[in-house]
């Protein structure tokens, strides 16, 4: 069973490095969980479009919720990394 690990994996990346452009932009920190959720929704939705071979959607509505799970997970990836850290 596939459940595309490398294309959820991809979009995860790149939500995350939009949050670390925010986060250098100045923009306040409140706003990145939404603004990488946002624009991981976008990139579901072109994942599903694009017909990327591994997709694990069939359908808009779950291509945007795979999307906004995978942008936020961005945000859950900086957390922990900062508080291993600590």
């Amino acid at each position: 069973m596939d459940f595309g690990v490398a294309s959820v994996a991809a979009i995860t990346v790149i939500c995350y490095l939009i949050g670390l452009i925010v986060k250098a932009s100045g923009l306040d920190n409140k706003y990145i969980p939404a603004i990488v959720g946002l624009c991981g929704g976008l990139l579901g939705g072109v994942g599903l479009y694009l017909g990327l071979p591994d997709f694990p959607a069939a359908d808009p509505l779950t291509a945007v919720a795979v999307g906004i799970v995978s942008g936020l997970a961005a945000t859950g990836i900086n957390q922990v990394a900062k508080q291993m850290s600590k």
